[in-house]
């Protein structure tokens, strides 16, 4: 487990802009898709299959952050950001797992239960990003709130390691879900 406290360091995005540079220099230009197999796009514009899918991204491809917060309906929603870092294409397919700690990093109430939304593999090129949504109630609507987290304990997809995030973060009315890798930004 790693602590992820940086941005996207000058080495890793300049390695990612690196990668992108020498794929489309080859004619290839990778980009952040949802489907089952890879996807690329030539610099004509036209859009083959690769034969297979790229590789399962691992936690050292992946810088992991936390997106956008917003609230809506009686909802807290909160984007977990996944960026490859690597130089080269990966994928990422299904459901991260997701959980509150608090500073001394003991686990807060239970982990994400997942939405139980319907899922497709997503190839991400160097420097691509896909998200999973986080979701809440934004208050103690339908039960109490517990204690406020100090960090996200987040395991991508296929992963048996995770990384701390920092990220303030209150569960409230027993209601704790996470969505699906993907690039629409949906729950």
């Amino acid at each position: 487990m790693s602590l992820n406290t940086r941005l996207l360091s000058r080495h890793g995005l300049a390695a990612a802009l690196t990668a992108a540079a020498a794929l489309a220099t080859a004619g290839v230009a990778w980009s952040a898709t949802t489907t089952s197999a890879a996807t690329a796009t030539t610099t004509t514009g036209t859009t083959v299959r690769a034969s297979a899918a790229p590789r399962t991204c691992a936690l050292n491809d992946l810088y992991v952050s936390m997106g956008h917060k917003e609230g809506a309906a009686g909802s807290l929603y909160w984007s977990v950001q996944f960026t490859n870092t690597s130089t080269t294409p990966c994928a990422l397919r299904g459901y991260p797992g997701v959980s509150v700690l608090d500073t001394a990093h003991r686990q807060i109430g239970p982990a994400a239960a997942h939405s139980g939304t319907s899922y497709s593999t997503v190839a991400l090129g160097p420097g691509h990003s896909a998200s999973a949504v986080a979701r809440t109630t934004n208050g103690p609507i339908g039960g109490p709130c517990l204690r406020t987290g100090s960090y996200l304990r987040i395991y991508p997809p296929a992963s048996h390691t995770a990384v701390l995030v920092p990220a303030r973060w209150t569960t409230c009315s027993n209601s704790f879900q996470v969505g699906p890798i993907n690039t629409e930004g949906t729950f």
